[in-house]
């Protein structure tokens, strides 16, 4: 599908024109969005009417790996991720940018397309320039990462504080999923803020100076995305630790337990190993007692055993 809409000289914003109606002399800028659209209209606008490099136009039909910003004669071409936050994978716009027009590809619906496209009347400063509105863009794209990063927070620190060992296996397998989905935001914040930095500071992307301060914004909120994720990695690294912890730890427990019975019974086995022997001599075989002093004699090392163990500690 592709929609237009134009701002005049005036300051208004028309939707719904025609390529031809953009062409007057009372429109000062338009953008064109090509969202999802057909072979027929892609080929028309990217081809035919800007002539727009073969290399960009491969770029938008290719799903590129990394935002990137490329240099044309007379106008800018920009490659911004957006993110999903039901599975947090990136989603590629492709920006057009003229002096008198901009022109946004992308093959998904984007909220913060379409909240730009609607709010587009009611904010004057966007109006100005295809510049301003770009950044606006950017600026929504990034403010679309806040939440999901929010989510993976708040959820981390309801597992750290609730963390047990009877708990902890039912949540291991959700913070492997967690820090797969901060992988996935990380290799699209991090190169947007990339982007952000060379748009800053490179001397071929005119106006940018004049922008610098909302640019610089939307570098800083990059920043700070990349700090909370880089602080979530770590927090599941913690979890994850921690849960070994408590399982090694209860593992260790049942193992003393286990060993202090054998401690205990080797000596038992080793009075009825001998007494179980088979040889005809033995003289306490034939005492009418012994059978009595022989259970009498492992009682009183088990329970020996048992309170010097219990001194020592090892029953807790």
């Amino acid at each position: 599908m592709m929609r237009i809409c134009a701002i005049t000289k005036q300051g208004d914003v028309r939707y719904g024109l025609s390529i031809e109606e953009i062409q007057s002399d009372q429109i000062a800028w338009y953008w064109i969005d090509l969202n999802e659209p057909t072979e027929e209209e892609y080929t028309f606008i990217l081809k035919e009417h800007f002539r727009f490099h073969p290399l960009a136009v491969e770029d938008c039909l290719e799903y590129v790996q990394r935002p990137k910003l490329d240099f044309y004669d007379g106008y800018h071409f920009l490659v911004v991720h957006a993110i999903s936050r039901e599975d947090m994978e990136p989603g590629e716009i492709d920006l057009f940018i003229g002096e008198n027009f901009l022109v946004s590809f992308h093959f998904h619906n984007d909220k913060a397309l379409q909240r730009t496209w609607e709010k587009l009347p009611e904010r004057q400063r966007v109006r100005q320039s295809p510049l301003h509105l770009t950044h606006f863009i950017i600026d929504q794209l990034v403010d679309n990462y806040f939440p999901p990063m929010y989510h993976i927070e708040d959820r981390l620190n309801e597992m750290d504080d609730s963390l047990t060992r009877d708990s902890a296996s039912e949540v291991l397998e959700e913070v492997f999923d967690i820090r797969a989905d901060l992988s996935k935001m990380r290799r699209t914040i991090i190169p947007m803020r990339d982007l952000l930095y060379r748009i800053l500071n490179s001397e071929r992307f005119y106006g940018a100076s004049d922008h610098e301060i909302y640019f610089k914004d939307i570098h800083d909120h990059l920043l700070k995305l990349t700090e909370m994720i880089e602080a979530s990695r770590e927090l599941t690294a913690d979890i994850r630790d921690s849960y070994f912890s408590l399982n090694s730890n209860y593992m260790n427990s049942i193992m003393k337990t286990l060993t202090v019975f054998s401690t205990i019974f080797m000596p038992l086995t080793f009075i009825a190993g001998v007494y179980g022997m088979n040889f005809r001599h033995m003289p306490e075989l034939y005492w009418d007692y012994g059978y009595y002093i022989c259970l009498a004699m492992m009682a009183g090392i088990f329970i020996s055993m048992m309170l010097w163990f219990h001194a020592k500690g090892w029953f807790k």
